[in-house]
């Protein structure tokens, strides 16, 4: 498989994953452990596994300058933190698909950074590209059906959106001089301080981990216990699908590899009907093969960014 080819796949795989993991997540909350929570023990989980095999195979790596570490901090607390932190408080103020949307702005804001800051040639493709693929979301979320919008929310999705870019761009530039593992490593360990500060471990709510989780959709009537869950979540959805995003970015552009990463709420509408029932209308379908169409335009367009 050429190399260009394998790290578009490990992207798409990673959009899979992230996708795959919304399902135990929203199971996990149901069964009374907050977002905030969730995001604190599946960041804290997979450092602790991050650094374990980091520490075994290359320990060397985890020596960094003081040069270094204001780029690391920035990435472990915008880059992970916040953009988990500040989703969750956007869908507690808006409709998911409207927060998804504006989240995944992102590519735009990359592209726009490229060309006005880094004064760098952006093709027509990559826009037409970013344009396709954008209106491709738009017919996903359905955002017509929820156009109640909250001011506060607003700010917090688009803010969300520039901390997403920020973590693409910081991510590109930290696989190349790290590698994939220690900039994991090293994001998830500045994340999890970040949360072990500003929610102490002792008032870690354990006892939920200990209950039942009552499935549902195609599994409804079976139940699993809330820590099987979570540690599904650490790993099939965190530290599996960031080794995924950060080994494919090594091989593409911050911009070529945000716009694959739109394949993220595709994947979660048709997870969402696979596992939980919901309705996966004509449009969404439409909306899923636009995403794509738009995705191969951009993809074509990354030698010119």
């Amino acid at each position: 498989m050429p190399k260009t080819i394998r790290h578009e796949a490990y992207l798409i795989l990673g959009a899979f994953f992230f996708a795959l993991n919304s399902v135990p997540a929203k199971l996990v909350m149901e069964g009374g452990l907050s977002a905030w929570r969730l995001t604190q023990i599946r960041t804290s989980g997979a450092f602790l596994l991050m650094f374990i095999y980091v520490f075994i195979r290359n320990r060397n790596g985890l020596r960094i300058t003081k040069k270094e570490l204001p780029t690391l901090i920035a990435f472990g607390v915008i880059g992970f933190a916040m953009v988990n932190a500040l989703y969750f408080m956007a869908i507690s103020r808006l409709n998911v698909s409207i927060a998804l949307i504006i989240e995944f702005t992102a590519p735009i804001w990359i592209v726009l950074w490229m060309r006005v800051i880094k004064k760098r040639d952006v093709s027509k493709l990559m826009w037409w590209g970013l344009s396709i693929g954008f209106t491709g979301l738009l017919l996903v979320g359905q955002v017509w059906r929820g156009l109640t919008l909250d001011g506060l929310g607003l700010i917090y999705a688009f803010v969300d959106a520039f901390a997403l870019a920020l973590y693409f761009v910081l991510g590109e530039r930290l696989v190349k001089e790290k590698g994939s593992e220690v900039t994991m490593a090293w994001g998830f360990g500045i994340s999890s301080l970040f949360f072990a500060l500003i929610l102490p471990w002792w008032s870690f709510p354990f006892d939920v981990l200990g209950k039942s989780v009552e499935l549902s959709g195609r599994f409804a009537g079976n139940s699993l216990p809330s820590w099987l869950l979570v540690i599904w979540v650490i790993i099939g959805g965190t530290a599996l699908p960031y080794f995924l995003v950060f080994t494919g970015l090594k091989g593409l552009s911050a911009a070529t590899s945000s716009v694959i990463g739109m394949l993220e709420p595709v994947f979660g509408g048709i997870l969402a009907w696979f596992f939980l029932f919901e309705k996966l209308t004509f449009t969404q379908f439409i909306g899923g093969c636009v995403v794509l169409v738009g995705i191969y335009l951009a993809d074509r367009a990354r030698t010119s960014v």
